[in-house]
Formats: C-alpha cells, structure tokens, sequence
C-alpha cells in the first residue's frame, strides 16, 4: 500500500497555505458568479450555459481542496486510498473541462464577432447542453481507466504519497498519460487561431473611436484565455511526461488551482451585461451582433 503520511516541512505547510487561499477566495467568487448566472441568465444563451458548466467545475476543484489543506498541514491522510484518488480525479477532471469550456467560450465569442448571423443556428442553448453533457461524460469516462491505474500504482509498494502518482524509473508511458498534455496543446491552438481571427476583423472593421472600448473589450477575453492555458493548464499537463519534472509537479499544481478564481472575471468582460437582467442582456447582444453583421 502506498504511505499516506509526508514529512511535514516549509514548502509542505506553503503548499497547504496556497491551497487554502485558493479555497477561501474561489469558493465565494464561484458561488456568486454561478448565482448571478442562474439568476440574471437563465441559461437561455450558450455562452450562459458553458459558464455556468465552468462555475461547476470550479466549484468541484474547491471542495476537494480542504482535504489538500489538511493532509499538507499535518503530513497524515485519514481518508481511504479511493478518497485520494477520486479527490485527485476532481483536480485533473478540473484541468480538463476549464480548459474546454473556456475554449468553448471563445469559440462561442469568435462565431459571435466574425460570423454573427451565418452561425446563429449553431449558437443554440440547445446545442450548448448538449456539447456540455458530451464534455462532462467523457471527462468521466476517462476516469475509470484512470483510477484503476492509480490503484494498482498505489498496491504495487511504491514509495509515495496522497496526490503524488510517479510511474516507476524506466516504466513505459501508458496512453492515458498523453491525453491531457495532448488535449490541452490542442485547445491551446484553438485558442490561438480564434484570438488571430478576431483581432484581423475588429481591426478591418471597428475603426470608429467609440467602438475601440468593445474592442479592447472583446480581445481582452482572448487574452485571458491563452494567460490561462499558457501559465495554469499547460505547464501541469507536461509535467507528468518527464521523470526529471517531478520536483516541481506540487509547485505546478498549486498555480493551476489558482485559475478557479480567475474564471470569475472571464464572466464579467464575456457577458457584456453580467449584472443586467436577462432581458436586458438579450437586447445588448442582439444589438452587438448587428453591428458585426453591418461592419462584414
């Protein structure tokens, strides 16, 4: 069986105050953007839905964290080795599905700016449940071979701890282990490639000094998306590749629980009327969709 104990050191009670600081602000902020989503939203447009599917997950990644608070303070595990697994499962599961539904969210956003009403078949509510429904079900159909790897890691005797699953010197990568890496480096072109084309059409089209707010606006979601895959998604996902990265897998996985409290703003400058009314919202978009209709 594996050893849940850890020596209790400086960068073990560091990691447990990062932790904690992650929990204490994402639990609220996620809390009020879900309720402000549900609320104001209504879920009847599909950027609503993706991220209110993102809130969610954000949410799951923060009720797995007072168990990382405490095993990090005390260097003890109470809990079952399947309860290590299955929290460690929320943080990968949370790597995954930010990643996607905020490249949802940008696709959501670029189909918006440079195709308005060409694609106002596809940017459904309808459709967005449905993307969100296949994502959540293969997210945990990846799970179940997952978790059966981990265990057995855990029962073969190595030397670890909760949280910690290194693949033994010279033991051959199994397939399971390039899919997040691969997904991640996928989504993250995606995202390069939508910010490219949204930043040649606004600034073909949107040369009226009263517009470069929306402008600036609009690029500054695109932005926000490629900061956090290139500082939170990115450099976790790689980092089980390498024997040699293992020093530094803990540090990694700190910085990538930070994104959960930057998702919050994501919402803000993508929803043009966040803290308006549902009706209200509606009017805005429809509105900002013809104009981008007027400027092609």
């Amino acid at each position: 069986m594996c050893n849940n104990t850890t020596v209790l050191n400086e960068k073990n009670t560091a990691y447990a105050v990062i932790f904690g600081f992650v929990m204490l602000l994402g639990l609220p902020l996620n809390a009020v953007s879900l309720w402000i989503l549900l609320r104001r939203h209504s879920l009847k447009s599909p950027s609503a839905v993706f991220m209110v599917n993102l809130a969610i997950s954000d949410l799951l990644l923060v009720i797995s964290l007072p168990m990382r608070v405490y095993f990090y303070a005390t260097g003890t595990w109470p809990l079952t080795t399947m309860a290590c697994i299955w929290i460690t499962m929320l943080f990968i599961n949370n790597v995954r599905s930010s990643s996607i539904f905020i490249t949802f969210i940008g696709i959501d956003r670029f189909l918006a700016v440079v195709y308005p009403l060409r694609t106002r078949h596809l940017r459904t509510t309808s459709n967005a449940w449905k993307s969100s429904v296949l994502i959540w079900t293969s997210v945990v159909m990846v799970n179940i071979p997952e978790s059966f790897g981990f265990k057995r890691y855990l029962d073969s005797g190595n030397n670890c701890t909760c949280f910690e699953f290194y693949r033994k010197t010279g033991q051959s990568l199994t397939g399971l282990v390039y899919l997040q890496p691969v997904l991640v480096l996928i989504l993250l072109t995606v995202n390069i490639v939508t910010t490219a084309l949204v930043s040649w059409t606004l600034r073909r089209h949107l040369t009226d000094s009263a517009k470069v707010n929306k402008k600036m606006n609009v690029m500054l979601i695109f932005a926000m998306n490629l900061m956090m895959f290139t500082i939170f998604f990115l450099p976790v996902s790689f980092v089980v590749i390498s024997e040699d990265w293992r020093e530094i897998f803990k540090p990694l996985s700190c910085l990538a629980s930070v994104n959960c409290c930057l998702d919050p703003l994501l919402y803000y400058f993508s929803l043009d009327g966040f803290w308006k009314k549902k009706e209200e919202f509606d009017t805005s978009q429809g509105q900002v969709a013809l104009n981008s209709y007027d400027l092609n």
